[in-house]
């Protein structure tokens, strides 16, 4: 659902040569778009957010009352305006969101961001059709269930034990259905944190510092976009920008934040794999790694040089996940101690917090 011919032209085009995707049809408006999806059935839509007659916020509510269960992915420009409208839609129940190509970038460029960073998301939040002689997924329709992962069995006693060791640094990692997971954990964490908290959240500039600022609001936590330089202090929440790789260096009694512009890993800056390393380096035993929903496979790499160096790891369940990639294949490496549904995170953390620095004592 977008109102320019030009885009959809594009996404169509993109989309088209997918084998997993097959095109369900087109609507300019959210009103045209709400008969559409009547219409088709789709497993999944596609929404802008700048539209005529129903724009994509009304239109993403009407949907989400209409269809509880149907993906949608907005499809949002990369300025203030766009990713204030995007988290707005988030909350109102989107799944994910993919930003449009800039005005500078030529038909090929644009069709193959588009083909990557769209047809993935929809391929992994659509499960394959029953009936399709192959797994095939519809752009623009209605599916019964969230699209979940295949978790790889985990064999009696494969997952760490857990001690109660002292615990000085929590480090979160987390994608597709992070800002909602993220909201909720940060918020049921008490403001009396003793630790500091590092988080990766794929997203690109502007988009994270906005996200700071929604959970600066919403949590005790005070809740900041990393700088370059600024020392880790307990009870505040460092989140990576966009775009920068967020790196912890130094002593875990006075470690900062160190970003950096090097390549992507995972095809992603910032990148989980980054940041666990480097809180694995620098805090040791005395880590708290979290992976939550997300797309993939990073932090799973870096999630086994946390408890090589002696961490924990705690991973999201399938059940609570919007994606069960990041999660899942921390769980299938067997480096998660223990697999939390998203509501138990909060409090999981806190006592593991609260325990491990009563038993050893609270001074570095």
């Amino acid at each position: 659902m977008d109102d320019s011919p030009t885009v959809r032209r594009v996404v169509s085009e993109a989309l088209r040569g997918l084998p997993d995707i097959e095109l369900g049809g087109q609507a300019v408006n959210g009103r045209e778009g709400l008969a559409l999806v009547d219409r088709v059935r789709p497993d999944a839509v596609v929404l802008d957010i700048e539209m005529p007659v129903m724009n994509g916020i009304e239109t993403m509510r009407a949907l989400h009352k209409a269809h509880p269960t149907l993906p949608v992915i907005m499809f949002s420009t990369l300025t203030e305006r766009g990713a204030r409208a995007t988290f707005d839609a988030l909350a109102a129940g989107a799944r994910d969101y993919v930003t449009k190509p800039s005005s500078t970038s030529g038909l090929v460029e644009s069709v193959a961001t588009i083909r990557r960073e769209l047809g993935e998301r929809l391929v992994a939040l659509c499960p394959p059709r029953p009936a399709a002689p192959a797994a095939r997924v519809r752009a623009l329709a209605e599916h019964p269930a969230r699209r979940r992962e295949p978790a790889a069995p985990v064999a009696p006693g494969s997952l760490l034990t857990e001690h109660a060791q002292r615990v000085d640094v929590v480090a979160i990692g987390s994608s597709t259905g992070g800002p909602e997971a993220l909201a909720v954990v940060l918020d049921g964490l008490p403001r009396t944190l003793p630790v500091p908290v590092v988080v990766v959240q794929h997203m690109p500039p502007v988009f994270t510092r906005l996200l700071a600022e929604r959970l600066d609001r919403s949590s005790a936590l005070r809740v900041v976009e990393a700088t370059d330089g600024e020392r880790l202090r307990p009870g505040v929440v460092h989140i990576a920008p966009g775009d920068r790789h967020l790196t912890v260096v130094g002593s875990a009694g006075a470690a900062t934040v160190v970003l950096t512009d090097g390549e992507k890993e995972n095809h992603c800056r910032p990148a989980v794999d980054v940041l666990f390393r480097s809180v694995a380096r620098v805090y040791g035993s005395r880590t708290l790694a979290v992976v939550l929903t997300g797309m993939g496979a990073d932090g799973a790499a870096s999630a086994g040089d946390v408890v090589r160096a002696g961490g924990v790891v705690y991973a999201q369940d399938e059940a609570t996940s919007v994606v069960w990639g990041m999660p899942g294949q921390v769980v299938a490496g067997g480096h998660a101690s223990r697999v939390l549904p998203l509501g138990a995170v909060a409090h999981t953390i806190a006592h593991r917090v609260t325990v491990g620095r009563a038993t050893h004592g609270g001074a570095a």
